[in-house]
């Protein structure tokens, strides 16, 4: 039986309680419905001219907390998601991030078609509305309502919408309402699916029916809990909820950049091309069985396959699937780094906050993941990233 200690959630909503431990996908009307959110207002950001150039600040280490392989008798690649995870910590001021330029229109033409919008990616959200509203509204996707204000840009979402935080259904329902929004703006935004969707997806079909684990017994119920899995999200979880998730592509490849959620290379055990890899994910689903989809979700758990000499690794799913670079959330940069402090955060006083996406497997990996959850940052960047 997996048991579990309370802690206090972050963020500038209100408190929350965590127990320790699509291809393209069409937007049904419901989306269109206001969805609500407890954002300060905030000025509208400048819209520069389409040439204006972007510029993004250097990572910097943060402090965070003791990563799992430091665990005794513990192995990054034996990580099971039964393991005690990533804490919450209380956030004791705002984080202010440096604007980048809005996307303006469409600079060339390729035969009489509107060249293709710029290229933003999300990082792991976990249910914090307010900090994804006011990252997006810095990059001028947004307005001060929360509204689409970014033209044809291209804006996906790594995974990761819930848990941990606040207002995940919040965070669900907001990229579902931008997915229209964009779309009828000549743009699009589209999401991933991370394992914390697919965890959710368990913890509400499958509540405590045992499923087999390499840890042995093991419950949805229970590993949704353990991994910061808030009960206000259950309460509010729909069926167009579940549906928009279990339609989600697991992986893409948009203009060399091969985006996915989890830095690992389970994603091989699928498929020998993205095509197959999100249509043997859906069907998983679509079958409806608990020990296959709780297979999926600890597959989808790993981590680390592109650090400490992971270049091997980065290469062989770059050669399978396409692309030139790994463009990944999931592993936090604070636990990626080996700059995550003690769980209390007191060996990390001092340290600066990351602000921007770190490079490294000799440039082929990105990881996206600024650790929110950790006081750290929501990222959110236009790819290219140098």
């Amino acid at each position: 039986m997996v048991e579990g200690s309370m802690t206090q959630g972050a963020g500038r909503g209100p408190e929350v309680e965590r127990t320790a431990t699509l291809r393209d996908f069409r937007v049904p009307a419901y989306v269109h419905e206001p969805v609500p959110h407890t954002a300060a207002v905030i000025p509208p950001a400048p819209v520069p001219p389409a040439s204006a150039a972007h510029s993004e600040p250097p990572a910097e280490p943060h402090p965070g907390s003791v990563p799992p392989e430091d665990i005794p008798g513990h192995r990054a690649d034996e990580y099971t998601p039964t393991e005690r995870d990533l804490p919450v910590i209380r956030r004791s001021d705002t984080l202010q991030l440096i604007p980048s330029p809005a996307a303006g229109p469409a600079e060339a033409t390729t035969a009489g078609q509107p060249a293709p919008g710029p290229l933003y990616v999300v990082g792991d959200v976990h249910g914090y509305l307010d900090e994804l509203l006011d990252a997006l509204h810095e990059q001028g996707i947004v307005d001060a309502n929360g509204e689409w204000s970014a033209g044809n840009t291209r804006l996906w979402f790594l995974g990761d919408f819930t848990d941990r935080g606040p207002d995940g259904i919040g965070v669900i329902d907001l990229v579902m309402r931008l997915s229209a929004e964009a779309a009828a703006a000549g743009g699009y935004c589209k999401a991933l699916l991370g394992n914390h969707e697919l965890l959710l997806l368990g913890a509400k079909r499958y509540a405590d029916t045992p499923v087999n684990s390499s840890a042995g017994t093991a419950t949805f119920q229970a590993a949704w809990l353990l991994n910061g899995g808030q009960k206000a999200d259950m309460e509010r979880l729909r069926d167009h909820h579940l549906q928009w998730m279990s339609r989600l592509a697991a992986m893409e490849e948009v203009d060399g950049h091969l985006l996915v959620h989890s830095d690992t290379t389970a994603y091989l055990e699928f498929g020998a091309s993205i095509e197959e890899v999100n249509d043997t994910v859906r069907e998983t689903l679509t079958r409806n069985d608990p020990d296959e989809v709780w297979d999926l979700f600890r597959k989808f758990t790993k981590r680390f396959a592109f650090r400490d000499g992971g270049v091997d690794a980065a290469r062989e799913l770059l050669d399978a699937y396409g692309g030139t670079r790994i463009v990944h959330g999931h592993s936090p940069i604070p636990y990626l780094t080996g700059e995550a402090g003690s769980e209390d955060g007191a060996s990390g006083s001092g340290r600066s906050p990351i602000d921007g996406p770190h490079i490294y497997a000799d440039g082929l990996a990105v990881a996206m993941d600024g650790g929110v959850t950790m006081a750290g940052t929501l990222l959110v960047r236009r790819l290219p990233v140098a």
